[in-house]
Formats: C-alpha cells, sequence, structure tokens
C-alpha cells in the first residue's frame, strides 16, 4: 500500500453530526448571550473549542469559556447525540484497509460517554488498532498533537500514514504531524478549503475510499484528483 496507516477523524468524517453540532453550539452560546449565525459557527466546525471561543469572544474569561464548553457538551448529549448515524460503507472500507495489511487509527478530541457512542454506531471496533482521544489530549485540532499521538501509537514513521478529515483543521494537524492528508466533504467545507489547507485531494464521502485501495492511477470525482491508487 502507499500508505501503511490510515487515521480517521470521527465527527463529520465516520460519523454524520455536523448539523446537529453546529446548532448545539449555537444553543449554548445563545445561553451565554451570543448570537452567532450558523454559517459563522460553520468556519470554525472542527477546531478546538476553546480555541474557537477565543476568536468568537475574546473577551470571555476563561472560566466562563470552560463553562461554555462544559454546557455545549451537556446540551449536544441530552438533545442530539441519539440522533447521529455512520455514514455509508464504514465496515467495507476498513475491511479492505485491513485485507491489504494497513493499520487503522482513530483520532478525535471526543471523549467518553459521545466516543463510546459513536463507537457503538459505527460498530467497527474490532477493526480499530489504536485511539488517540481527548483524554489522552486536552489540544484539539488544529494542533498536531492527537494526530502524532496516534502515528506513534501506530508505531508507523509519519510519512506512511495519511489522515482523514472533513475540515481544514484535520489537515492542518495532520500536516503538523508530518503525516498526508485527505478531506472528505461531508464537513461543510469546500474542496478548495480542504486543498488549501494541506490536503493531496478530497473526496465526496469516506465510504468512496474502498474503490480506489487497489485501482491504479488517479481517479477523479469532479475533475479534482483524488485519492493515488495503492501499490
Amino acid at each position: 500500500m502507499r500508505f501503511d496507516g490510515m487515521i480517521f477523524d470521527i465527527e463529520g468524517t465516520l460519523i454524520d453530526c455536523i448539523p446537529q453540532n453546529l446548532r448545539s453550539w449555537q444553543e449554548t452560546l445563545s445561553s451565554f448571550g451570543m448570537t452567532v449565525p450558523l454559517e459563522v459557527l460553520q468556519l470554525y466546525s472542527g477546531m478546538d473549542g476553546d480555541d474557537m471561543l477565543q476568536i468568537l469572544a475574546p473577551d470571555m474569561d476563561k472560566n466562563v469559556r470552560k463553562r461554555a464548553l462544559e454546557a455545549e457538551g451537556k446540551n449536544f448529549q441530552a438533545r442530539y447525540l441519539n440522533s447521529v448515524r455512520a455514514f455509508a460503507g464504514i465496515r467495507h472500507l476498513f475491511e479492505a484497509i485491513k485485507r491489504e495489511d494497513g493499520k487503522i487509527a482513530i483520532a478525535t478530541d471526543c471523549t467518553d460517554p459521545v466516543l463510546k457512542h459513536y463507537r457503538a454506531v459505527l460498530g467497527v471496533d474490532d477493526l480499530i488498532d489504536v485511539i488517540a482521544c481527548g483524554e489522552d489530549v486536552k489540544e484539539g485540532k488544529p494542533s498536531p498533537k492527537l494526530v502524532r499521538l496516534a502515528a506513534q501509537r501506530l508505531r508507523l514513521l509519519p510519512d506512511r500514514v495519511v489522515m482523514t478529515g472533513d475540515t481544514p483543521y484535520d489537515a492542518e494537524a495532520a500536516r503538523g504531524a508530518g503525516v498526508s492528508a485527505l478531506g472528505v466533504l461531508t464537513g461543510g467545507f469546500s474542496q478548495t478549503a480542504l486543498k488549501d489547507a494541506g490536503c493531496f485531494a478530497a473526496i465526496k464521502e469516506v465510504g468512496e475510499m474502498q474503490k480506489f485501495l487497489a485501482t491504479p492511477g488517479i481517479p477523479r470525482v469532479e475533475e479534482t484528483p483524488l485519492m493515488p491508487g495503492f501499490s
């Protein structure tokens, strides 16, 4: 294979939950006296929550930011968590990767019980080699710490690993960790935004990776180069 290890983000990449996340944040910020349009929140989807709050509310006290983060987590769990679904084709994709002797890692700033629920929805724990999560690293993407830890736990050199994510912050984290970045369009960001952040390509959704695992040449989607074939 071109890559021996594949690292995946969860939210917006494996789990379809971005609309719920954005609504949860909008509701939470409203309860803190802030009116933020969904299209503005979308710009920061996938960014470390504390980093996002420092941009949206630069005058907000550190302790208030902490309370807002906790409130958003509780709101999402109570109102939206049970509505999330996995994107199609993930088990087939992971099985194909394992057949090629590839290793699979998850890199997400999620923590339990949300991460536990996502894993139950995905139903692919038997195919995952390692997980790096918010309980391991407190600083989320675009910090490269999560991705770097996932690659280390895979015991692979960074240049043999690709990170798949749905946001520019996933790509920035990957590149910061010395890992290649592949984008998916399921997080609401454009191909241009993903590639500008460092993705070598972008595909419509993660399940589409399967048909490229053993395909030579450079497949295309909407005239944009996709994932190079494996060898």
